[in-house]
C-alpha cells in the first residue's frame, strides 16, 4: 500500500486571520483538518491544539505499544478504532482545559475530521462538527461524514426544500465541537479502500462554497496530481466568494 498526499490552507478573501489547521503525519498515515472558532484568535489556538495533540498521541503510540492511554478502550472496537477515538477525545480535553485556564480563550472550540489509513488499506474517519470527509471513486464523489450542524438537524427533522435550505439563517451553527465540554461524542466510520480512491478532508469554507459536482470535476481533471487538485479547490472556493478560511487535504490510495 502507498499513499499520495497533499494539503493546504488559505485565509480566504473576507477574514483577517486563519483559524484552520491541518495535519499530514505521513509516518502514521494520519491526516486531519480542524476549523477553529471563538474569535479574537482563540479559534486558531483550538485548531492548533487539536492537530498537535493528534500528532503527539499517534507518534507516542506508534513508537511504544505499551504506552498508557488516557481513556479506557472500548472492547467492542478494534485497536485502531480505539486509537483514533482516544486521540480525538484527548484533543478535546486539552482544548477544554486550556480554555478553562485562560480567560481570553474561554468558549473556544474547533471542528475536527481525521483520517487514519491502516496497513490493510482500511480508512478510519473520526469527526466532530461540520468539517467533512469525502470519498472520490471512479468519477463519483460521496460524502462520508454527516455534519453536526443545526442546519443538518433541521434537514433530518423537517425535510427542508432546496429553497428553504438556501434561505436557512443559521447555516454556520454547529451542535458539536471539540472544547465545549470535558468529554465529546465522536462519530467514527470505516471505508474499505480500492486502488485509486481519493479521500478529501475539508472545512466548510470549501464544502460550503463549491457544489459536490464541482469538487468531483476538479479532482477528476487533476488526473492524479493532488497538489494541483488541492490548489484548484482552494482557488474555486475563493472565486465563489472566499467568505471563510479554506482548508483541503487530499489522500490517494494506491493498492500496490
Amino acid at each position: 500500500m502507498r499513499l499520495s498526499v497533499a494539503g493546504n490552507t488559505d485565509v480566504g478573501l473576507k477574514r483577517s486571520h486563519n483559524e484552520d489547521a491541518f495535519l499530514l503525519l505521513q509516518e502514521e498515515h494520519l491526516y486531519c483538518v480542524a476549523d477553529g472558532m471563538g474569535g479574537h484568535a482563540s479559534g486558531e489556538v483550538a485548531s492548533r491544539i487539536a492537530v498537535e495533540e493528534m500528532a503527539e498521541f499517534y507518534q507516542l503510540t506508534g513508537r511504544d505499544d505499551e504506552a498508557t492511554w488516557p481513556f479506557k478502550e472500548d472492547r467492542s472496537r478494534s485497536y485502531e478504532e480505539n486509537r483514533l477515538l482516544t486521540g480525538v477525545r484527548l484533543a478535546n480535553l486539552r482544548i477544554y482545559e486550556r480554555a478553562q485556564s485562560d480567560e481570553r480563550l474561554k468558549g473556544m472550540g474547533t471542528t475536527l475530521v481525521c483520517l487514519h489509513v491502516t496497513r490493510k488499506g482500511l480508512a478510519l474517519v473520526g469527526h466532530v462538527g461540520d468539517s467533512r470527509a469525502y470519498l472520490y471513486r471512479q468519477g463519483v464523489l460521496t460524502q462520508l461524514t454527516e455534519d453536526h450542524s443545526l442546519l443538518n438537524d433541521y434537514i433530518r427533522a423537517k425535510r427542508l426544500t432546496t429553497e428553504e435550505i438556501q434561505a436557512f439563517p443559521h447555516k454556520n451553527v454547529i451542535v458539536r465541537a471539540l472544547g465545549m465540554k470535558s468529554s465529546v461524542q465522536v462519530d467514527l466510520l470505516q471505508q474499505e479502500l480500492q486502488d485509486g480512491d481519493v479521500l478529501l478532508l475539508c472545512c466548510d469554507g470549501l464544502s460550503g462554497m463549491i457544489p459536490d459536482a464541482r469538487i468531483a470535476e476538479i479532482i477528476r481533471g487533476s488526473r492524479g496530481d493532488l497538489k494541483r487538485a488541492n490548489q484548484t479547490l482552494i482557488d474555486a472556493a475563493n472565486e465563489a466568494g472566499g467568505v471563510d478560511n479554506i482548508t483541503s487535504v487530499l489522500v490517494q490510495h494506491h493498492a500496490a
